[in-house]
């Protein structure tokens, strides 16, 4: 018999910095925002396409994604993937009550490359280390990959309705 960790183990949810390599081979490395320079998350979030938007977010334009990223990146807690001096995702944990609530992003150029499931386990880990207990997130009914990788790190849908789904994980 052996011992197999429960989604959201403690062995599975790393800290950052880790630096991994992505499906297609790039180096990744996840690492905590420190107050800096934002414009390289501002230049990811202007790739997005409508078809990469999802319950209004990003916002379309630079001045919106400015302001929305703002608000992010002061209140919650966040981590940035990076491949070389470029952002490729970003995630965070916005408190919320007595919880918190998660969104992730990943350019549409390095999506289905395993980055998503690094950014979403490093930035639990992260969240465990700053002593939150639990996390929320919403996500469409019909973003079935989204939703196969909350359910992978142990998230279990706790309402739905016609669109969407809200998740939550005790960390």
């Amino acid at each position: 018999m052996t011992d197999v960790p429960e989604p959201g183990a403690e062995t599975e949810l790393p800290r950052p910095p880790k630096t991994f390599a992505d499906e297609k081979g790039r180096s990744v490395t996840v690492e905590a925002y420190e107050d800096g320079d934002d414009e390289p998350l501002v230049e990811m979030y202007a790739a997005f396409g409508s078809e990469s938007r999802s319950q209004g977010v990003p916002p379309r334009t630079k001045p919106e994604i400015r302001t929305w990223l703002a608000n992010l990146l002061d209140n919650g807690l966040n981590v940035v993937a990076w491949h070389d001096d470029r952002a490729v995702g970003h995630a965070v944990l916005v408190p919320y009550e007595d919880t918190s609530e998660l969104a992730i992003f990943v350019h549409p150029d390095y999506q289905r490359a395993g980055i998503g499931s690094q950014l979403i386990r490093v930035l639990l880990g992260y969240g465990r280390d700053s002593e939150l207990e639990s996390v929320w997130l919403t996500v469409s009914r019909s973003n079935k990959i989204a939703r196969e990788l909350y359910e992978s790190v142990g998230f279990e849908t706790v309402t739905r309705d016609r669109v969407e789904l809200e998740m939550e994980l005790a960390l």
